[in-house]
């Protein structure tokens, strides 16, 4: 059921988007505006842009754009009612009673898989702490961990017991079915038998608990052999691994200065119980560009913790890579002795981590230490291959201050002359500029063709018609006495002038809520679209407000060329029918005749 419309714009009117969206974005007035680094894309220069008196925001990097909704589904990737709740919330308004919740394509609204993971949360805690069924659990992390109990219930872990349905039975009687369990990840169901199983068995349990306080989803972590070691949540209607960093929830209060990414959920338990309260770990995936906008929201500098195996390094250099386009101080820790924060802590304390976070080195030195330990230099050609790995490396880097220091660091560690490296150094980075600029090009041509468009796919078949499209609809955007103008037929303009799909969808919901009672509101959209779609939709506005000509005389032309375009491409169309007949008729006649 759709929210009331008066209680989404009471929402709006008690949401100080600037200060919304400040949460997330460092922002800059510049003018009327605000200005900052876009979180939904990795740049360096500012693109994202606030609109305070508008209460819209827009990025003119990567088109991301709406309301104060929009942006909290983008940021919390949330389904827009969930989206309106969050914001209600924080408001002081209590939701309406009627109104139905952002629901998966199965029809498991995210707040039902929320209740799930908590009633889930609460049964394997009881698991582990049951001196009988929790023996192995408690056994792995007191025994084999080392962790007290006051941290095992800082964390709330438990323990899937080694059952078929335990969890499966219980969840039934606190009135949850099959299909909200297996929406939720926390049930299977067998292809054999058509049973239901508990997807974790013999298992100890990680909650994985988001920056509001809730349990969006799990990690289990196996007593045995079995394989996988790790087991984790998929995506489901309240969790998407990239949204989420483990213990992001604690370390956000105290990592201004700096956090610590990690491998695993132990090595970051065992860091907070340590006092490095600042640590968190991707969940079971490798680090994406979305992990790094996180990270840039909450920190300066982030230090890197992986093992030292090849897996591990290789790792490493990607989260420096995907880190290092957000703009974020990135450093590697180098331990001796140990292969985990976890084992080094139990070892050798944490006074000396504490010494070893201050000793971390660049991106640079790590990278490097790695290219010198894989090449003996004493051989020419080994020599060769190691100066080629460093100035690839060197060429990644903007800054040409970064680059000479590095420069003449890999000069001396190299035994090669400074300039010999500076010329290898220019040579890569034009190469790099060439083929980016070959890239862009490309980009560009398809773009002007829409080639990849996913938004409005039907504009590549149509480029003349969708352009129309969207200026027809940018000028309906911005002033209401013409779409009052078309509602009352002064304006000759319908779907059916729509060449494009989502154009037309878009017509349709701007002239079906102008005629409502509440008229058009720009974020009540959002209930229909998508956030992706939003930003394309007010593109289209921003893109008209450019103009200087936007007079009525100016839309009565567009919506004649439009008009136009739609009738050229109807003939067309009929010619193309009657074409195709013609040929079945012919193919018929001429089979008729051959016996065929």
């Amino acid at each position: 059921m759709r929210l009331p419309e008066n209680f989404v714009q009471e929402v709006l009117d008690r949401t100080n988007i600037e200060e919304l969206i400040g949460r997330y974005v460092t922002l800059k007035r510049t003018g009327s505006n605000l200005v900052g680094l876009c979180p939904f894309h990795s740049e360096k220069t500012p693109s994202f842009t606030v609109s305070p008196d508008k209460r819209m925001f827009f990025c003119f990097g990567c088109h991301a754009g709406g309301s104060a909704i929009t942006f909290v589904q983008k940021a919390e990737n949330l389904e827009f009612t969930d989206a309106v709740a969050l914001l209600a919330d924080r408001a002081g308004l209590p939701m309406p009673r009627e109104s139905g919740n952002g629901q998966h394509e199965s029809g498991v609204s995210r707040k039902r898989v929320l209740e799930a993971n908590l009633e889930a949360a609460k049964f394997f805690r009881a698991c582990l702490f049951d001196p009988e069924i929790g023996k192995a659990g408690m056994h792995y992390f007191k025994e084999t961990r080392g962790l007290t109990e006051a941290t095992i219930r800082h964390f709330g872990l438990g323990y899937a017991p080694d059952t078929f349905g335990s969890l499966t039975d219980y969840m039934h009687g606190k009135g949850f079915s099959d299909e909200e369990l297996q929406v939720a990840f926390l049930c299977g169901k067998s292809r054999k038998t058509g049973r239901s199983f508990d997807y974790f068995r013999n298992r100890v349990m990680f909650p994985i608990i988001d920056t509001t306080g809730n349990i969006v989803a799990f990690g289990g972590r196996v007593l045995d052999d079995s394989k996988p070691k790790y087991l984790n949540t998929s995506d489901t209607p309240a969790f998407k691994k990239s949204n989420h960093l483990f213990a992001l929830n604690y370390a956000r209060h105290c990592c201004a200065e700096r956090m610590i990414l990690c491998e695993g959920y132990m090595d970051v338990i065992a860091l907070h119980a340590a006092g490095f309260e600042y640590a968190v770990a991707t969940l079971g995936t490798a680090i994406t560009p979305n992990h790094a906008r996180i990270f840039s929201k909450y920190t300066k500098k982030v230090i890197i913790s992986y093992d030292a195996d090849e897996a591990g390094q290789n790792a490493a250099n990607k989260a420096m890579r995907v880190l290092g386009d957000v703009g974020m101080e990135v450093r590697v820790l180098r331990m001796n002795g140990a292969k985990d924060p976890d084992e080094f802590i139990r070892k050798y304390g944490a006074k000396n981590f504490e010494k070893l976070l201050d000793e971390s080195r660049t991106g640079f030195e790590y990278k490097l230490e790695n290219s010198l330990s894989r090449h003996d230099l004493t051989v020419g050609q080994e020599k060769i291959r190691a100066s080629g790995e460093i100035c690839e490396v060197i060429a990644g880097y903007s800054s040409s201050v970064e680059r000479e220091v590095y420069l003449n660091e890999a000069a001396k560690r190299l035994d090669l002359p400074l300039d010999v490296l500076r010329n290898n150094v220019e040579r890569i980075r034009r190469k790099q500029l060439e083929e980016r600029k070959a890239k862009e090009s490309r980009e560009v041509r398809a773009s002007i063709k829409h080639f990849g468009d996913r938004i409005n796919p039907d504009s590549a078949k149509d480029v003349k018609a969708a352009a129309a499209e969207e200026h027809v609809l940018g000028l309906l955007l911005m002033f209401e006495e013409y779409r009052r103008a078309v509602q009352n037929g002064d304006v000759a303009l319908t779907a059916d002038d729509f060449v494009t799909a989502f154009h037309r969808r878009v017509f349709e919901a701007m002239m079906r809520m102008e005629r409502s009672e509440g008229g058009f509101r720009f974020a009540l959209l959002g209930e229909e679209f998508t956030p992706d779609e939003m930003g394309r939709i007010q593109k289209a506005e921003i893109a008209r407000r450019e103009l200087t000509e936007n007079g009525p005389s100016a839309f009565r032309s567009a919506v004649e060329t439009l008009r136009e375009i739609a009738a050229h491409d109807r003939v067309k169309d009929r010619d193309l029918q009657s074409r195709l007949a013609y040929l079945r008729k012919t193919k018929l006649h001429k089979g008729k005749e051959t016996g065929e």
